[in-house]
């Protein structure tokens, strides 16, 4: 299970680390390439899709992989289901794309962009109950080279939309073009196919796991794209550009971590859900690897935000660094949350989900009431004042979950919220103190592409070492995987 778990590890990382490179590479084009308001446009639909993508999904994908042994029947009928209402939920787009419009300053523009953009709800559709098939058999290899040659695909198209003028459009080209040969190629090299079939009985059985995973992640997208329709109804569409590239940028390293963990831990755990004493142990060495992986990841990025936002796109973003480095943060209890409640979902108790996303949002419907007055707040040098004080609303609510989901898993996994620190703490004093040292180069080097290097590879370099002093288990264990499989070829 140990040599399965680490073979699913590995291919999760080269997935959501391979995509997330080209996504980089495509998201640096066209950030030099496309205006403020173009980006402020795309992310106005984007927060009607967010809503639109969870509906259709309603939380069965997960459920399926929850489920110990789900029958054809069961991924047959949630397939339906997915289609089903992603029809619906596009001809209520479509119609009332002009709506949407009068949401951003009444920009008329936004009408076909939303009526072309949400084709790309229903390929995405077709797609989920095969991916999660192949995640629940621990056979992610063909979602990596889909989601890859998806994005690669997707690049193309972007790029040279964008190179030909077509501003907001281009992003539009890309999301479409990524959908659809992602979905196409999960079609065509797996065997499975659906069955005719409809059971009420299956939609029941999941929906009692999946209803409690929609709840919570219905609430969590709530909050996170209430802030874009904030920014972008109250302050426009170019603060709202600024918002969406740090937001983007941010998500990477985020919804990457996030991603890899859950595809690759939840089906194990789903296995132990009936062996108390190896869930405990299991979650043990999930927090470690977490923790080993998360705070140098996070606590790197946010101290090299300026020298990587002017490696790439010169100063042109500046006013998104510091949106930028407090998402990062926030990323941190982003992650761990969504750790703990594979915890949760994999003992079948998601529904505890919603009462720490209920809390999480009451915080940050607290946050936005206090922060609301000063979010167009303009300093000198600092166009962006107001937004920062906002987005810590974030931030603050972040914590506040995390602390929450902390005690609830703790106690569901039979150990102790201590023990759980006491998993993360070596690495986060590691972490804080590295990326100190690491931060002192700042004034030492002015070329930003020379000082994203030296702190790079100081940082990597110094956080191994350590931990190589330390006799780090999980470091360990992770070089002899590694390892091994390059001897064994």
């Amino acid at each position: 299970m140990k040599l399965k778990v680490a073979r699913t590890l590995k291919w999760n990382v080269i997935d959501k680390f391979g995509t997330q490179l080209l996504y980089l590479v495509t998201g640096i084009v066209l950030a030099n390439t496309l205006s403020k308001t173009d980006f402020g446009l795309a992310g106005a639909v984007m927060v009607f899709q967010s809503f639109a993508t969870l509906i259709v999904d309603s939380g069965f994908s997960y459920a399926l992989v929850q489920k110990k042994n789900p029958t054809d029947s069961d991924y047959s009928t949630v397939l339906w289901f997915n289609l089903l209402v992603a029809v619906v939920i596009y001809a209520v787009m479509f119609v009332g794309a002009p709506l949407v419009a009068m949401c951003f300053e009444d920009d008329a523009r936004l009408i076909p962009l939303t009526r072309v953009m949400f084709v790309a709800l229903v390929l995405n559709a077709s797609s989920i109950v095969q991916a999660n098939r192949l995640m629940k058999l621990m056979e992610v290899r063909m979602v990596a080279v889909s989601n890859s040659m998806g994005l690669f695909a997707g690049a193309v198209v972007g790029i040279a939309s964008a190179l030909h003028g077509a501003g907001a459009w281009a992003i539009v080209w890309q999301t479409i073009t990524m959908a659809a040969v992602r979905s196409l190629i999960l079609w065509c090299s797996t065997h499975w196919r659906p069955s005719m079939v409809f059971s009420m009985d299956s939609l029941r059985s999941i929906a009692r796991v999946g209803a409690g995973i929609m709840g919570s992640a219905f609430l969590n997208v709530l909050f996170q794209n209430i802030y874009q329709f904030l920014i972008g109804f109250r302050n426009g569409l170019v603060s709202l550009g600024y918002y969406t590239q740090a937001d983007k940028w941010s998500k990477m390293p985020i919804a990457s971590l996030s991603a890899v963990f859950t595809s690759s831990f939840l089906p194990v755990l789903s296995q132990y859900q009936d062996n108390p004493v190896r869930f405990a142990s299991s979650t043990a060495k999930m927090n470690r690897l977490t923790a080993y992986l998360l705070f140098p990841a996070m606590g790197l990025l946010t101290v090299m935000a300026l020298p990587i936002f002017h490696a790439l796109f010169g100063t042109k973003w500046d006013g998104a660094v510091p949106l930028f480095q407090l998402l990062l943060l926030r990323g941190i209890f982003t992650v761990l949350g969504a750790l703990y409640n594979n915890y949760i979902v994999a003992l079948g108790r998601a529904k505890l989900m919603l009462y720490t996303e209920f809390l999480r949002d009451g915080t940050a419907i607290l946050a936005i009431i206090l922060t609301l007055p000063y979010m167009a707040l303009e300093l000198p040098g600092n166009p962006n004042y107001g937004l920062t004080i906002f987005v810590m609303g974030q931030l603050v609510a972040s914590v506040v979950s995390w602390i929450v989901t902390l005690f609830i898993a703790a106690s569901l996994s039979k150990r102790s919220w201590a023990e759980y620190l006491t998993d993360l703490l070596p690495y986060l004093v590691e972490s804080l103190l590295i990326c100190s040292g690491v931060w002192m180069l700042s004034g030492c080097i002015d070329n930003p592409w020379l000082l994203c290097l030296a702190q790079g590879s100081a940082g990597a370099g110094l956080y191994m070492l350590v931990n190589w002093v330390l006799r780090s288990k999980i470091q360990r264990d992770a070089l002899d995987y590694i390892l091994y499989r390059f001897r064994k070829k």
